[in-house]
């Protein structure tokens, strides 16, 4: 046998060894996550925008009415627009943002609730499935497979949360909820968008309510105003972080996650900006819509 043979056989093997090492690897931690192992008093408690699922789910459904003719093109552009300038310009203030919140979601005022509860199913079937982050979802899948119970704690508003938790076999949704008297809804909030101290909030109740010990429980998101959910448990994960949240997480030993590679990474900061400018536009398009029928 010839010296390159020699070393094309060499290669071969060390290549094959490389794939049992790894399949190897690879049937240890499915049979480590499989191993029941359930503790009642612990949960896991995930964001969904950028940590479960890549992008805006309010821009996803936001998009997925504008098809089913609930407001306009001209309306989403012009209030996408309007909130991508406050944004980058950085002359955002407490009175723009009151105002965000208080027209938030009444762009589907007058509608049933089981409406949007269908739309929202269709919505993840087209766009949101897709999207979702296979490294998360296995976390997520881990938990279960423990015996643990599974929220996602978004902004989105709940019935597209529940939709989401559903179809990932998931425990259930905490989300920002909209008013609504008999099953329609009357386009008001009830408090404010579920973010950044509300989520702290919301997971406390639940935790109180369903008998949970902070400290066992687990916590994941991909953004610094979720701060005080992660502070809150006991394993906090930064899961495709901002910076500010990588610099918190390294300062304190949380553990790291990053879906993120390449054209993606760099691209991430950017498409998230624009997909939330247009999301809480969407959210403001009803009051351009009254301004024209009033």
């Amino acid at each position: 046998m010839t010296s390159e043979r020699v070393g094309s056989a060499t290669r071969n093997l060390r290549s094959r060894s490389v794939l049992a090492g790894q399949a190897a690897a690879s049937t240890a931690e499915v049979e480590h996550a499989l191993a029941p192992r359930p503790d009642p008093h612990a949960a896991a408690f995930f964001d969904v925008d950028n940590t479960l699922m890549q992008g805006a789910s309010i821009f996803h459904l936001a998009r997925g009415l504008h098809r089913r003719d609930f407001f306009t093109t001209s309306d989403i552009l012009r209030a996408g627009w309007q909130q991508m300038y406050f944004r980058l310009a950085g002359v955002e203030d407490p009175e723009h943002i009151a105002k965000a919140r208080s027209s938030a979601l009444s762009f589907i005022a007058g509608h049933p609730v089981s409406e949007l509860e269908e739309i929202g199913e269709e919505i993840f079937d087209e766009s949101m499935a897709s999207r979702i982050w296979p490294g998360t979802r296995a976390i997520a899948q881990q938990h279960l497979d423990r015996g643990e119970r599974v929220w996602l704690v978004t902004a989105a508003p709940v019935e597209v949360a529940r939709v989401i938790a559903r179809r990932l076999g998931l425990t259930g949704a905490l989300g920002t909820v909209a008013e609504h008297v008999d099953g329609v809804y009357t386009g008001e909030l009830v408090g404010e968008m579920l973010h950044g101290e509300g989520k702290a909030v919301a997971v406390r109740a639940i935790a109180e309510q369903e008998g949970l010990d902070l400290a066992r429980c687990s916590a994941y998101s991909d953004s610094s105003n979720d701060l005080p959910m992660l502070s809150l448990v006991g394993h906090p994960c930064a899961v495709n972080p901002d910076a500010r949240l990588l610099a918190h997480a390294r300062a304190n030993g949380w553990q790291v996650r990053d879906y993120r590679t390449g054209r993606k990474l760099a691209l991430a900061s950017t498409k998230t900006a624009l997909a939330g400018a247009a999301a809480i536009g969407a959210w403001q398009v009803a009051r351009l819509i009254r301004r024209r029928t009033s």
